[in-house]
C-alpha cells in the first residue's frame, strides 16, 4: 500500500509559529502513516493578477508542490477571528492563472492553535469556506481548535499533553480512514 503524500501548510510565518510546532507534533506523532512535507508559504508575493502572464516561480513551485501531493493538512492560527492574510494570499495563488486550481479535487483537514480562549474555531470556519470555494474537500470531524499553553508540546516536538495527544491520535486515525 502507498503511503500518502500529505502537504503541511502551515499558516504562520513567526519563527517560534506555535501552529508550526503544532504541525511538528502531528508529523512525529503520525510515525510512518503519512510521508509528510512542508510547503512552504513565506515567499510567495502577494497575489496580482497582472502577474498571470509571467508567473511568478515562487508561485510555480508552489502550486507544483500541492499538486503532487495526496492530501493536505492545514495548521492555521488565528488572527483577529480569520485566517493569516499570508494563508489567504497562498490558496489565492495556488488557483491562479484563471484554469489553473492546484487545489482542485484534493482532500485536506484543517488544525490549529491560539492562545485565546476558543482556540482557532473562526479561522477554521473561514478557512473551510474558503478551501469549498476553491475545491477542497475537508474532513468533517474531529476538529481539532486548541487553545495553546505552554509545556503542551516539549522542545523535542512529543505531546506532553496527555488530553491533546488523545485528540490528536484520533484526529490522525480519522484522516487516515477518510483517506483511505
Amino acid at each position: 500500500m502507498t503511503i500518502p503524500r500529505i502537504g503541511i501548510i502551515v499558516g504562520s510565518l513567526r519563527q517560534g509559529s506555535f501552529n508550526r510546532q503544532l504541525a511538528n507534533a502531528v508529523a512525529k506523532l503520525a510515525g510512518d502513516r503519512f510521508a509528510f512535507g512542508f510547503i512552504d508559504i513565506g515567499d510567495l508575493p502577494l497575489y496580482d493578477q497582472d502577474d498571470d502572464a509571467d508567473f511568478p516561480a515562487a508561485g510555480l513551485r508552489f502550486k507544483q508542490q500541492v499538486e503532487e501531493c495526496d492530501a493536505l493538512l492545514f495548521v492555521t492560527p488565528e488572527y483577529n477571528r480569520s485566517i493569516p492574510g499570508v494563508l489567504k494570499n497562498a490558496i489565492d495563488i495556488g488557483t491562479r492563472p484563471g484554469g489553473s486550481n492546484s487545489f482542485a479535487g484534493k482532500r485536506g483537514a484543517i488544525i490549529g492553535t491560539s492562545p485565546g480562549a476558543h482556540g482557532t474555531v473562526s479561522s477554521q470556519q473561514h478557512l473551510r469556506n474558503v478551501l469549498a470555494a476553491v475545491d477542497v474537500a475537508v474532513l468533517p470531524q474531529p476538529e481539532i481548535a486548541v487553545q495553546f499553553r505552554e509545556g503542551q508540546i516539549d522542545a523535542d516536538g512529543e505531546v506532553a499533553d496527555e488530553r491533546l495527544h488523545k485528540r490528536l491520535l484520533l484526529f490522525l486515525d480519522r484522516f487516515e480512514a477518510w483517506l483511505g
